[in-house]
């Protein structure tokens, strides 16, 4: 069996660190490493669309801002299929089907649909459409027949609504859809960056974000200002590392060679950490440090999509060749969902004789009572 990977983000803004870290930086390691035969890599603006009825604007605005930032991160065209789901419409078409497959009260049970509902504030009045896109997130991944899914743990429960889905489907009308596997990050504290404030997620919505695109200055500004240990008042106090931003930043990104370029008075983190938790390391150090080790992560990326800012022409072409693609591709899957269904009506020929006979049989039944 081919090893096929879907993998995407809701366009509802710029990418930050977080969603670098957390997957874009694994999936060009993935997309590189020569082990998968396909990578789809999807702009989900009609999952976005859910809870951004009222501002479609927002999501049409940034479907290329994240086109940009994929290629910026080393999402290479020619390996990787980059789409657009609106452009795909067969989408849209599984997902009708599939809801016949999941109960609402399996969905309001859905652990990240929960956390997410709560996020948004939408209490009683979630959106049918939002409430549902594990739904079409089932629909994306089977389209392509994806048996790889790079997610965080947070995804979890997504991939296992989608894992059910398939089982409901292959037992009621025959192996047709492929079950799918989740792939964690390989460290841990890449799947989930704290915000700059100490909340538990970067995120767009809260303004708490370093992305992709920020200038140095911005960077800088934003680092120098990050959340600390709130009882760390003094140079000279003991600071805690465990839950402090700071570090679970440094933990994500810095190497042993950073330490000799930037803070050579420290061989590793681990000493930097025991410096930090004895006192005597004041935040502003740590904080320098952090911004010459991002400073260097994201120079590279930035210069990239300036470049490819320079030809959007050229980067829109890119989403539509990338949409073609998958909608062939698709298109083939769907072919093969409404026969297992059933609905393939024009192209099932026995049903067309078998209806003829029988037409032809009654018919012929009438002219003999006739005559």
């Amino acid at each position: 069996m081919e090893n096929i990977i879907l993998t995407g983000d809701r366009p509802t803004g710029r990418l930050h660190l977080g969603h670098y870290l957390g997957s874009l930086k694994r999936r060009v390691e993935l997309q590189n490493s020569g082990k998968y035969s396909k990578i789809f890599v999807e702009i989900a603006d009609s999952q976005a669309l859910t809870d951004n009825a009222h501002n479609p604007e927002k999501i049409r605005q940034n479907v290329i801002e994240v086109a940009l930032d994929y290629l910026a991160c080393g999402i290479d065209p020619t390996k990787s299929t980059i789409f657009v789901q609106s452009q795909v419409p067969e989408l849209c078409e599984l997902t009708f089907y599939y809801l016949d497959l999941v109960t609402l009260s399996r969905l309001q049970r859905n652990p990240t649909v929960k956390e997410e509902i709560k996020l948004r504030n939408f209490e009683t009045s979630i959106p049918a459409g939002f409430l549902t896109y594990p739904v079409s997130q089932a629909a994306d991944i089977t389209a392509f027949d994806a048996n790889i899914v790079p997610v965080g743990e947070d995804q979890l429960p997504m991939i296992e609504q989608t894992r059910e889905i398939v089982r409901s489907f292959n037992s009621l009308y025959g192996e047709t859809l492929v079950e799918p596997q989740a792939l964690l990050p390989d460290n841990n504290t890449c799947s989930r960056l704290p915000g700059l404030d100490g909340k538990a997620k970067m995120s767009k919505s809260l303004g708490n974000c370093i992305y992709l695109s920020d200038e140095p200055e911005v960077i800088q500004k934003k680092v120098m200002s990050m959340f600390t240990d709130p009882g760390h008042l003094r140079v000279e106090d003991p600071g805690k590392v465990e839950g402090n931003p700071v570090f679970i930043y440094l933990d994500a990104l810095c190497t042993d060679e950073h330490f000799k370029k930037y803070l050579p008075e420290y061989n590793n983190l681990d000493e930097l950490k025991a410096h930090y938790e004895r006192g005597g390391l004041g935040d502003v150090k740590i904080k320098r440090f952090l911004n010459s080790v991002i400073q260097e992560e994201l120079a590279p990326i930035r210069a990239r999509r300036k470049q490819y800012a320079q030809n959007i022409s050229e980067v829109y072409k890119i989403l539509q060749q990338g949409s073609d693609k998958a909608r062939i591709v698709a298109a083939q899957k769907m072919k093969k969902v409404k026969k297992a269904i059933g609905i393939n009506y024009f192209e099932d020929l026995d049903l067309i004789n078998e209806h003829v006979q029988k037409y032809q049989s009654l018919n012929e039944e009438e002219g003999k009572k006739i005559k």
